[in-house]
C-alpha cells in the first residue's frame, strides 16, 4: 500500500503537506518551466540556423569551377568581387572552415582525447540530472550551469593540449582560403550582368 507522504505529486494535482514533496515539486516545476525549455529553444534556434546555411549552400561544383578563377583588372573591380563572392558563397565558406576544424581535430590527438573526454563528461553530467538533480549547498544547479563549469574546467587543459595553436592555425588558414577564393573567382561570370551590375558599372567608370 503505498503512502502518501512518499508519494511525489506533480504541478496540477491536489496540494500536499510533506515538505520534503513540496521541494520535489518545486523542484521539477522550476526545471520543467526553465531547463528544457531552454534547451529545446537553443537546440530548435541551432537547427534552423543550420538549415538556413544548408538552404544557401552553393554547389560545389560550381564552387570549384577552374575557368571561372580570373585575376580581378583593378583593385575597385577586385574590391566590389569580394564583396560579392563573400555575400554569395558565406555558406561554402562556412563549411570549409568546419572542414578545416575536423582536419585539425583529426591530426591532433591530444586535442581530439581532451574534447571527447570533455563531451563524456557532459554526457555523464546530462545522466546524472535525469536520475537525480545536483544540490550544492543547498541549491540546486541546473543542466546548462554544470556545463559551464565543465567548460571552465576543461578550457586551461585545451590550451595545454595546443587549442590556442590549432585555433590560430584555422583562423589564418580559413582567411586566406576565403580570401584566394573570394578574389580570384569571377562572380560577374557567374550571376551575369542583371544579378552583378556592377561589372557594367566599372566599365562606364
Amino acid at each position: 500500500m503505498q503512502s502518501q507522504e512518499t508519494s511525489v505529486h506533480f504541478p496540477g494535482s491536489e496540494e500536499v503537506e510533506d515538505p520534503i514533496v513540496k521541494r520535489a515539486n518545486r523542484w521539477w516545476m522550476v526545471n520543467k518551466m526553465q531547463l528544457p525549455a531552454g534547451i529545446q529553444l537553443s537546440s530548435a534556434a541551432a537547427r534552423e540556423w543550420l538549415h538556413g546555411r544548408r538552404s544557401n549552400l552553393r554547389p560545389w561544383a560550381t564552387f570549384v569551377t577552374t575557368s571561372n578563377f580570373k585575376g580581378p583588372q583593378s583593385l575597385k573591380r577586385w574590391s566590389v568581387r569580394l564583396a560579392k563572392n563573400v555575400e554569395y558563397f558565406q555558406s561554402n565558406y562556412l563549411f570549409v572552415a568546419i572542414g578545416l576544424i575536423i582536419y585539425c581535430l583529426v591530426t591532433s590527438p591530444l586535442l581530439l582525447l581532451v574534447l571527447a573526454s570533455m563531451g563524456g563528461a557532459c554526457y555523464i553530467a546530462s545522466l546524472r540530472q535525469k536520475e537525480r538533480a545536483l544540490v550544492i549547498a543547498g541549491q540546486t544547479v541546473p543542466l546548462p550551469h554544470q556545463y559551464v563549469a565543465i567548460l571552465l574546467v576543461f578550457t586551461p587543459i585545451f590550451f595545454f593540449a595546443g587549442a590556442g595553436a590549432a585555433l590560430f592555425w584555422v583562423i589564418i588558414a580559413s582567411f586566406i582560403v576565403v580570401m584566394a577564393h573570394a578574389s580570384f573567382y569571377s562572380i560577374e561570370a557567374l550571376l551575369g550582368d542583371e544579378e552583378a551590375p556592377f561589372e557594367m558599372q566599372m566599365d562606364e567608370v
